[in-house]
């Protein structure tokens, strides 16, 4: 009976408040969801966090000590990842981070890598980029990790000191010359002795990661492992 009226009053929400797809406007899901099956298809899983010396282990040989590393996803032109990030950042689809998060936590879990981790840190927005989008996308992709996996997260022991503006379209030099002194520690006494698990959304050639990452290793006792949503695909 109860199931009954909770599926009754499921419809009448869709009904009333229909929820879509957020790739192909398909409003026939449940509220969780932010992707239809059929979209959910076009995913494309990299399997890179069970699989040491993997193509995102291998972007930072000899740049920054990391544990394990990965990404969920492969980012392409036009693709589904790249149209749920672009809804995530730019478009106040704050639940299409959660849900990533989400995937990328149950891949975590299952890859049987990352179990020494203790704690997330998002890599963070400068102060005038978070007033101006009013959150933090890899911060919701931690939260959605933290979800699955049950670790805390830490959004306040770095921070970034520096707005770089888009990099997207400047190479690995520029890229690694611009985010030279950019993070600092604020709270460097509740990262010691962790297993840090560094978030961020795509990853590109890792200048952002490996800067922030270089910040965190300071911090006595400290060690980096290393996710991210998307791995763009050059």
């Amino acid at each position: 009976m109860i199931a009954s009226i909770e599926k009754y009053l499921g419809h009448v929400v869709q009904l009333l408040f229909p929820h879509h797809c957020t790739c192909c406007g398909n409003d026939a899901l449940d509220h969780p969801q932010i992707a239809c099956a059929v979209c959910m298809q076009q995913l494309s899983s990299t399997n890179f966090f069970a699989r040491p010396g993997n193509p995102v282990e291998k972007v930072f040989y000899g740049r920054t000590q990391v544990q394990a590393a990965g990404s969920a996803f492969y980012f392409v032109q036009d693709g589904l990842v790249q149209r749920l990030l672009q809804s995530l950042k730019y478009q106040n689809n704050q639940s299409a981070g959660i849900w990533l998060g989400a995937l990328m936590g149950t891949q975590l879990q299952q890859s049987g890598r990352f179990n020494q981790v203790t704690t997330i840190v998002p890599v963070p927005l400068n102060a005038g980029r978070l007033q101006q989008r009013g959150y933090n996308q890899a911060e919701l992709l931690a939260q959605g990790i933290s979800g699955v996996c049950g670790w805390p997260v830490n959004a306040t022991a770095v921070v970034r000191d520096v707005h770089t503006g888009s990099q997207t379209k400047q190479g690995r030099i520029n890229r690694w010359q611009n985010m030279q002194q950019v993070f600092s520690l604020a709270n460097a006494s509740s990262l010691y002795n962790q297993h840090i698990l560094l978030v961020d959304d795509v990853l590109t050639t890792g200048a952002t990661l490996e800067a922030c990452g270089n910040t965190l290793l300071a911090v006595p006792g400290s060690r980096l492992s290393i996710a991210t949503a998307a791995f763009t695909v050059k």
